[in-house]
């Protein structure tokens, strides 16, 4: 599932600010460029001013969020910007499993949001993973934030013996360094919602406790680290950085949760000024939220320009691919829903996906729909290291199609939808198997998801929207009266299922509607 064509690409930039280490100079062999990839979670497609904007609104059907991203709005002129990457698996334990597989939740090891009582839920420690690819390739790489895909276990390094919260069951998480895969840089938790309190451990074990609103001191830490303060990577290297931010992850209720000034921009705007699109119901109770949620996604936008402007001034830019993007989105009052992911609407698959490399890729729009198994082997192609995506890998490599819109690559039919609940449980109450609860397919045109009940696994519930007629997926269309729609859309999930050998395939789920031996 990965292409052969292997890119070679410029050299390393030289830091350049008074007080940093300067690199040695490089070999006589090409370098890979630099790669920082940011993920701020929960982020949705349409949180994000420049969709309003000349030159971008023309390629989508919807109306964007009334937000301010200043620094994403001039970064999306220099990028590649999808306007379709698709969250397969919208819940952030399963797509980070994904991310760094390149593997549907079935194979990662990560069907499940994970904590102490999903031992069936972690990332797999035999999987070579993006960080371990990378490193192999001779890059430094570092991890910033959350995490969120280990099983947490007794291992707080402070308190041995004990898990790293007193909460039952514990979601937060210490990864030991045998579980880094690759990152030898580390500065991460497993996840901890309490924005203005986050905490850290770094590469030794030691816990950070820095009173700051996380992506900024996240954001702050990544320049040290670019600044290469304390010699904490090797100049002569690329370095190859994730950035997990939690904002605008929920909470999002108060001022403990987000910065003020940026909650000054919406703290007196209406609420049906705020939740501008027609599926959002401005009376629910989580309306007031929106002002949180746009104010994180302002200050969001804050910290990823203080990464750019580092890099700008270390002289880095030129070769360092950046990658924005999320885990999933936020459906924020849409569809009457408390739910805010794990569903097949748009506003939780559809996530931003930009991707700046000066002078190597030329900036545009595409719709490319991307799926999150796609985005590992996609970053590898980027660097130049298409060859060495590893055969397990589930994703394929659309990087030949950032260089040139035009390369003959077949582009994808559509996204797979899965979403995945508790299974059975043993004597101790710890869930042990996993209930593959729904499956869909998402097209250029349309959306459909069917759920099934867990005794006979007979269809309980169905979704079809019609997304170009129907951009807010207002009208759920009855599958008896759409027949032709839905048979195609059931062939290529059926398809995609088979090739991913996913339980739906191999327990032959509603075999009547789709045609798995095709």
């Amino acid at each position: 599932m990965r292409n052969e064509l292997t890119f070679l690409l410029g050299g390393l930039g030289a830091l350049t600010l008074q007080g940093c280490k300067a690199p040695k100079p490089q070999s006589d062999q090409v370098a890979h460029p630099n790669v920082i990839y940011v993920f701020p979670d929960q982020y949705r497609n349409q949180a994000m001013e420049f969709w309003g904007q000349e030159g971008f609104r023309q390629r989508v059907n919807f109306r964007n969020d009334p937000v301010h991203t200043p620094n994403l709005n001039q970064f999306a002129r220099q990028s590649v910007v999808l306007t379709s990457a698709m969250s397969n698996c919208p819940l952030s334990s399963p797509h980070r499993g994904i991310l760094l597989t390149g593997m549907y939740p079935n194979k990662s090891g990560v069907p499940l949001n994970c904590n102490a009582s999903r031992p069936i839920s972690s990332l797999r420690e035999d999987a070579e993973c993006v960080g371990d690819v990378f490193s192999k390739a001779g890059y430094d790489c570092a991890y910033f934030g959350k995490l969120h895909v280990d099983f947490p276990t007794p291992n707080d390094p402070q308190r041995p013996g004990q898990y790293v919260e007193d909460r039952v069951p514990a979601w937060d998480a210490y990864t030991p360094k045998e579980r880094r895969h690759g990152f030898n840089y580390w500065y991460s938790y497993g996840t901890f919602d309490v924005h203005k309190d986050p905490h850290y451990w770094d590469t030794e074990g030691r816990r950070h406790d820095p009173k700051q609103w996380s992506p900024l001191h996240e954001a702050d830490k990544v320049v040290s680290y670019l600044k290469n303060e304390g010699n904490v990577r090797d100049p002569q290297k690329p370095f190859f950085i994730m950035v997990g931010m939690n904002p605008p992850h929920s909470p999002y209720r108060s001022l403990d949760d987000c910065m003020e000034e940026d909650f000054n921009l919406y703290k007196d705007q209406p609420l049906d000024s705020l939740l501008v699109r027609p599926n959002a119901d401005p009376t629910m109770k989580k309306a007031e939220s929106a002002r949180y949620y746009f104010a994180s996604v302002t200050g969001v936008d804050r910290a990823f320009g203080r990464i750019l402007s580092a890099l700008k001034e270390l002289g880095l830019e030129e070769n360092t691919i950046v990658v924005f993007s999320s885990d999933h989105g936020e459906t924020m009052c849409s569809q009457r829903t408390d739910d805010p992911k794990n569903s097949p609407y748009s506003e939780s698959m559809n996530v931003p996906f930009l991707v700046r490399y000066p002078e190597k890729i030329q900036p545009r729009v595409d719709d490319l729909m991307l799926s999150s198994p796609d985005i590992m082997p996609t970053l590898l192609g980027l660097a130049g290291l298409g060859d060495s995506i590893p055969a397990e890998v589930q994703g394929r490599d659309y990087a030949p199609l950032f260089f040139d819109e035009n390369a003959d690559v077949v582009r994808p039919s559509g996204a797979l939808y899965i979403q995945n609940m508790d299974g059975e449980k043993d004597a101790e109450g710890l869930v042990r198997t996993y209930f593959p609860s729904a499956r869909g397919f998402k097209s250029a045109r349309y959306t459909l998801a069917l759920y099934i009940d867990r005794k006979e696994h007979k269809l309980v519930k169905s979704l079809l929207f019609d997304d170009a007629n129907d951009p807010y997926q207002m009208h759920n269309l009855p599958l008896s009266e759409h027949a032709d729609v839905v048979k195609d859309l059931c062939a290529e999930m059926g398809k995609t299922l088979k090739e991913i050998d996913d339980p739906w395939y191999r327990d032959r789920i509603l075999s009547d509607m789709i045609p798995y031996e095709e």
